[in-house]
């Protein structure tokens, strides 16, 4: 073989068929029984393809490394994604925020189309196979040692060391994904590889993840969602980040857009054990004057109302007992008999409900993996190791992730492009 590719999601299928309709002779090694096992699942199953953001603030949207996909993006970028999509019979749609879905919201219609396309180019999609081991001589990729292994009937799949093989080829990319979902095949396999022949492992941590708070305020509102509110991150005591948007509460804390977005930064600040709380603004577009106008008026229309019959003009049902106990106002008491200092308290309570992050969900649970190999040792204009000759890498498992929004398919999907034809390209 010309070219082997490890890993067969969106990064690794996208390199296979560049590859292949390069000229190179191409094999795809995949471990798990079908292609895209996490494709399948992204966007809860609608798969945001990519979004139409200008490269400029798309590569905003990446932690902190968006500059390396500059080259990337510049040759292969969302329009080009969406023009190959339509050309392989997928129509799409741009919604809300710029995300681009499949029409037919099925990510399951991207992962054929992806493989029909990359066998179509002439590459060789061998499942149940999994990568063990990089062969390198005097710093040269020269082939893949993997084994395959069979299903056993009633039983979990198990590998099968008996039927390991050596699969020859000087050239290489690895697109094994992260570690995030693992039942879909994520498993870090990547690291390991890349480590064994010398490259360095920024650590990994769950990103795009739920976060889990203290006490039983988000037990209490487990399912109520929250739009067009403004949280923000505060680490001891310092505001670092927010977001607007949609949020959710669970039975063990916060979910949701925007909780993803800002989880990224509340991971690293809880890794290096310092103290973050995020507050929510649950009146963002009205500031603390308009604000205390808004609750004079409910309060003179609605003087003979009960504290808690008041709070159903400004709050969904499920936080009215819960704005009753954190402010101390009593429900049966008479709006008109509220004081200015309990006006305060609500009004403050409505700008800055604010829950003490204690952790967050696993690896089982994030969307994606923050982390991997050191960009430093990638060329950008490649995506080749500037340690091992004829070595490549796309998508997660490279120090790279973004925001929510279709930012992180697209990144596997343009160095994908970039790594497959820079490997085919390659003069051996």
């Amino acid at each position: 073989m010309d070219v082997i590719v490890i890993g067969a999601g969106p990064a690794g299928l996208m390199a296979a068929g560049q590859a292949a309709a390069t000229g190179a002779n191409t094999l795809l090694l995949e471990k798990m029984g079908q292609p895209g096992r996490k494709l399948r699942i992204t966007g809860k199953g609608r798969c945001n393809i990519t979004n139409i953001a200008p490269i400029e603030n798309f590569i905003q949207h990446f932690h902190p490394n968006g500059r390396f996909l500059y080259s990337a993006f510049s040759r292969f970028f969302s329009e080009d994604l969406i023009s190959f999509l339509n050309e392989l019979g997928v129509a799409t749609n741009t919604e809300r925020g710029g995300r681009v879905f499949p029409i037919s919201n099925d990510a399951q219609e991207i992962v054929d189309a992806l493989s029909r396309w990359a066998q179509g180019q002439g590459a060789i999609i061998q499942t149940h196979t999994k990568a063990e081991k990089l062969l390198v001589k005097a710093d040269q990729i020269v082939g893949v040692e993997a084994y395959r292994y069979t299903a056993n009937q009633g039983k979990k799949s198990t590998f099968e060391a008996a039927s390991s093989r050596v699969y020859n080829a000087r050239r290489v990319i690895l697109a094994t994904g992260g570690v995030s979902y693992p039942g879909t095949g994520s498993t870090g396999d990547g690291y390991r590889l890349a480590k064994s022949v010398g490259h360095k492992i920024v650590p990994i941590r769950p990103a795009l993840v739920p976060l889990e708070s203290g006490g039983d305020i988000a037990l209490r509102l487990k399912g109520l969602s929250l739009r067009n509110v403004n949280v923000s991150m505060w680490v001891e005591g310092e505001k670092q980040a927010e977001a607007f948007g949609e949020m959710l509460f669970t039975h063990f804390g916060l979910s949701g857009p925007i909780i993803l977005t800002l989880s990224r930064k509340v991971v690293d600040a809880l890794y290096q054990h310092r103290q973050v709380t995020l507050s929510i603004d649950l009146k963002p577009a009205l500031d603390d004057a308009k604000l205390d106008a808004r609750l004079l008026r409910d309060i003179d229309a609605h003087g003979k109302q009960y504290f808690q019959t008041l709070l159903q003009g400004l709050l969904p049902k499920k936080l009215i007992p819960v704005c009753i106990d954190l402010t101390g106002i009593p429900p049966d008491k008479r709006a008109h008999q509220i004081t200015s200092d309990e006006r305060g308290k609500l009004r403050t309570w409505l700008k800055d409900f604010r829950f003490q992050i204690k952790g967050h969900r696993s690896f089982n649970q994030a969307i994606i993996t923050a982390g991997g190999i050191d960009l430093q040792e990638v060329d950008p204009r490649t995506m080749a190791s500037r340690l091992i000759d004829g070595l490549y890498f796309a998508g997660e498992v490279l120090d790279i992730d973004a925001d929510t929004g279709g930012f992180n398919l697209q990144a596997a999907f343009s160095t994908g492009w970039l790594a497959g034809r820079s490997a085919a390209s390659k003069r051996v």
